[in-house]
């Protein structure tokens, strides 16, 4: 028997009916942006980048908001910090707009082309995926990544963001709809979810009609609602629980500063790392100068790391496997590369993982076997972000192997299709 309250039945159809909507409009625009000339979305990226800095007062006004609702919700810090903008942090999304805008455009690529024997001219060309949903937690930014991003590709994107966020997301959606308008394309290729409805993202994951690719950007809780309820193809950005192992080749001073940036440099973000793992014939030289650097971490190792570090708190088992995302970080000793590569293995969530090591064949075989979207040698896990590999900004690290890996930009936005050039050909 359905006991659902006539209250809730009418709650549920008025989402549904705004999911609907904003699917319809997504998919009516996406071949109008899809169709349109490079110099208009560059134009809308550049519009969209000078409305972020001229409305930036709004948008902290907004994001003040955003932040007052949660003062007493118990949010911890590293929350707090992805919700919050700044001056700086609005000219850095504007600054990416501009970046993507400068890119080469990622669509009308020759991928490949070929001659048949019965002389059909055959070509496979880079071409949007169509109407991309993407959802995300708590960092406003998303939003104008994500949205710009998707300007660049052709694609239409339909924006549900944190709750939290809603105030901030709301004045950030507004400037990229200035861009689109300023280039004559329609607004509604970027469009917000406005509502903190949670059935917004259950709606949305059963979009089949309206939508082609749902991207979560999120924690635990909302990836396996999304490996739960999708009906639409999925590209995967799961946590980061990110390892940095230091070889015995390890340069020490090199090491320590490595480290401190992988750990400290922010401690809130997915590409921190979360746990180093030293081999035993170095542990002894750098592990207390590890405890000197991270000044206000807590480190929690295991028996090995606890006779180098007497008080260091002990390792409980669900440590190895836990992305902190806070001033906290796990420590384990291992004996030579072989165990450092199959512990890494074993608890890494596939984001991105990072050897220390001056022995570079040492190196090649970690790389080589650590199956993760980012694997690093000698440098910071924290460099695993698309603007920092030349993307201008990126919509996520896709932690999957199907179609995308490693951080989206506008190149892995894109699908592709088929063009077949005859003369009359008939098939016999």
């Amino acid at each position: 028997m359905n006991t659902m309250s006539t209250q809730t039945i009418a709650k549920n159809l008025n989402v549904g009916a705004v999911i609907l909507d904003l699917g319809r409009r997504a998919k009516a625009a996406a071949p109008m942006l899809a169709m349109a000339t490079s110099e208009q979305r560059n134009l809308a990226l550049y519009e969209a980048a000078k409305a972020l800095r001229d409305q930036a007062p709004e948008i902290l006004t907004a994001n003040a908001l955003d932040l007052e609702s949660v003062r007493n919700s118990n949010k911890d810090d590293a929350f707090i910090d992805r919700l919050s903008l700044t001056q700086d942090r609005i000219t850095d999304m504007a600054d990416a707009l501009d970046a993507i805008a400068g890119q080469d455009d990622p669509l009308g690529k020759v991928l490949a082309s070929f001659e048949r024997p019965n002389g059909l001219h055959i070509e496979r060309v880079s071409v949007p995926i169509g109407v991309i949903a993407m959802i995300y937690e708590s960092r406003p930014n998303v939003g104008s990544d994500a949205g710009g991003l998707c300007i660049k590709s052709g694609n239409a994107v339909i924006l549900r963001g944190g709750s939290e966020s809603l105030q901030s997301s709301r004045v950030i959606v507004a400037c990229l709809a200035a861009g689109l308008r300023a280039a004559g394309l329609p607004e509604d290729a970027v469009q917000l979810v406005d509502t903190r409805d949670r059935e917004a993202v259950k709606l949305l994951l059963h979009s089949t009609d309206n939508v082609d690719l749902v991207i979560p950007r999120g924690g635990r809780g909302l990836v396996s609602l999304v490996q739960k309820e999708a009906r639409v193809p999925t590209l995967l950005h799961l946590d980061g629980n990110n390892h940095t192992y230091v070889h015995d080749s390890a340069d020490v001073e090199k090491a320590i500063g490595i480290i401190q940036n992988a750990k400290m440099r922010r401690t809130g973000i997915c590409g921190a790392t979360e746990c180093v793992v030293i081999d035993y014939k170095i542990a002894d030289q750098i592990l207390p100068r590890i405890v000197g650097a991270l000044e206000g971490c807590e480190l929690r190792g295991d028996a090995e790391a606890q006779k180098i570090v007497p008080g260091m708190i002990a390792a409980a088992d669900a440590d190895w496997d836990t992305e902190y995302l806070s001033n906290i970080m796990s420590v384990k000793i291992v004996e030579g590369l072989q165990q450092g590569i199959e512990f890494v293995q074993a608890h890494s969530s596939g984001h991105t993982d990072a050897i220390i090591a001056e022995d570079n064949e040492a190196a090649r075989l970690f790389m080589s076997a650590v199956d993760s979207a980012v694997v690093m040698h000698n440098a910071s896990t924290q460099f695993s972000d698309g603007g920092e590999f030349g993307m201008g900004a990126e919509i996520g690290i896709a932690t999957g192997k199907m179609h995308a890996r490693g951080p989206v930009g506008a190149e892995q936005l894109t699908s592709y299709k088929y063009f077949v050039h005859g003369n009359g050909q008939q098939r016999p």
